[in-house]
């Protein structure tokens, strides 16, 4: 008896010291990686009810008016490989909007990116949303009437429940975001959505792939939910590789020939 106390002391306290330990790393990541979104962001979002919130901004040559897309970054925050896909899809003549969700807060070490992302609650990024939204509807470059929503990882998840809080929406891009499986949740949504996931994701089984796509033509919500095969989690990764062809330049083409059909009207 008084050796497995003993034992359990001793694995009581390296747990004990790898939480602290995990603790300390997101900490000190936090405090070295306060100015990461600097050469990231290119613009300060700003509306009468003084909200602000930090993003990137990608947007064709041209006067336009252009369709919109906002653009949810991953669990690590924004990102290059983020950044690279807003401006690809510029290229295609969309206004991107890619929003810090995490208000400051991007990172590669996987602790940070976990904590970032659960002490961020839905409403918060609602909010933020909101703000963009509003901003988005009065710049002379943009089609109020025409913006979307995407996301991939936590920002697929988000982009979701954005749209359940904004019915204004005129269409929604999941990639391999958290789905939602009730019909009665879903009934509210009013544009069609876009799903994108892989087989092999082992965050997001098969079986609610497809009871999320059962919702949705439950719910009356046209729908597009693609599974690609022997995909991990995060698939498409960034535009060298979705250009390189393969699973990630079918999602992509996937996902541009969806815009055109949702936002090109």
């Amino acid at each position: 008896m008084r050796r497995l106390k003993r034992i359990l002391v001793a694995v009581g306290i390296a747990l004990l010291g790898i939480i602290l330990l995990l603790v300390g790393s997101v900490a000190l990541d936090s405090l070295f990686g306060h100015n990461r979104l600097d050469p990231l962001t290119n613009t300060r979002i700003t509306v009468p009810n003084g909200m602000s919130v930090r993003a990137h901004v990608a947007r064709p040559s041209g006067p336009g008016p252009y369709p919109v897309v906002i653009m949810i970054h991953e669990f690590w925050g924004l990102t290059p490989e983020l950044i690279g896909k807003a401006q690809a899809l510029a290229e295609e003549g969309y206004v991107v909007v890619a929003p810090d969700t995490f208000r400051g807060s991007t990172t590669r070490w996987l602790p940070r990116a976990i904590y970032q992302t659960i002490s961020t609650p839905t409403e918060r990024v609602n909010q933020d949303l909101d703000t963009v939204y509003a901003w988005l509807e009065a710049q002379p470059e943009a089609r109020p009437e025409r913006i979307g929503i995407m996301g991939f990882c936590y920002g697929g998840g988000k982009a979701l429940r954005y749209s359940l809080h904004n019915s204004r929406l005129a269409a929604i891009a999941v990639f391999y975001g958290t789905p939602i499986t009730d019909p009665e949740t879903l009934r509210v949504l009013k544009a069609p959505v876009l799903g994108v996931f892989g087989t092999a994701d082992s965050s997001i089984p098969v079986v609610q792939v497809r009871a999320f796509q059962a919702a949705l033509n439950e719910a009356g919500i046209p729908n597009q939910i693609t599974l690609y095969e022997g995909q991990p989690h995060a698939f498409v990764k960034d535009m060298a590789s979705i250009r390189g062809g393969g699973a990630q330049g079918q999602a992509w083409k996937e996902l541009l020939d969806f815009l055109q059909r949702t936002l090109r009207k």
